[in-house]
Formats: structure tokens, C-alpha cells, sequence
């Protein structure tokens, strides 16, 4: 029987993913809807701090 252990970012990713699930109440779509809004909002974020380090 071998023993595997994940590396300290997957943890990091395993906690975030429990929490996002348990701030939905258990509803993995709705974690899913919330982490993709947010990423939408950075992206955005982003695209705006480019615009303005391009001036």
C-alpha cells in the first residue's frame, strides 16, 4: 500500500474548494456560479489595469 501526499498548494486548493462549497450551503452549482463570477470580476480588473498602465 503506498501513502501519497498531496503538495502544500493542493491542500491550499482542497480548503478553498470545501469553502467556497460550505459558503453555498452544499450546492456545488452555486460555488461553482459564485467562483466563476468572481474570476469574471478580476479578468475585468485586470483588463482595466492594463488599459491604464498603457496610457
Amino acid at each position: 500500500m503506498n501513502i501519497h501526499f498531496l503538495p502544500p498548494e493542493s491542500d491550499a486548493f482542497e480548503i478553498a474548494v470545501d469553502d467556497a462549497i460550505a459558503a453555498c450551503g452544499g450546492d456545488l452549482r452555486g460555488a461553482l456560479k459564485a467562483l466563476l463570477m468572481v474570476n469574471d470580476l478580476l479578468e475585468r480588473e485586470l483588463f482595466r489595469m492594463r488599459e491604464m498602465l498603457a496610457k
